[in-house]
């Protein structure tokens, strides 16, 4: 089963994140930035769900950090932040894709899928 390593500091978001993904993939939390870095070095997640709006170290620097180690790794900025720019700021940083919240489940499971086959 692959792996899925969730960035994200609010549990109301882990929470949906969890209930969407956990039946198909493993699942590893991290809530904050530095946290995310630490887990995802550790594991080698398959994929990254990253808030890029974290405690500690946001979720760019958590990307560039990251990427300094897994270059692959297909990373996914998610963000309230939907202003332009911020999506390409995120693929600067390193993520692969950038979804706004409140996510849209059936795009989220679509791009899930897209990246781990």
């Amino acid at each position: 089963m692959k792996t899925i390593l969730i960035v994200e500091d609010t549990e109301l978001n882990i929470d949906l994140l969890t209930q969407l993904l956990e039946d198909d993939y493993n699942l590893l939390v991290a809530r904050d930035g530095a946290q995310g870095v630490a887990i995802a070095e550790q594991n080698h997640p398959d994929l990254i769900l990253m808030d890029i709006s974290l405690p500690v170290m946001d979720g760019y620097e958590a990307t560039r950090r990251i990427r300094g180690t897994m270059t692959s790794t297909p990373i996914l900025g998610l963000s309230a932040h939907a202003m332009s720019g911020d999506a390409a700021r995120a693929k600067e940083a390193g993520c692969n894709d950038y979804l706004t919240k409140p996510v849209d489940e059936d795009l989220l499971i679509q791009k899930v899928k897209e990246y781990l086959g």
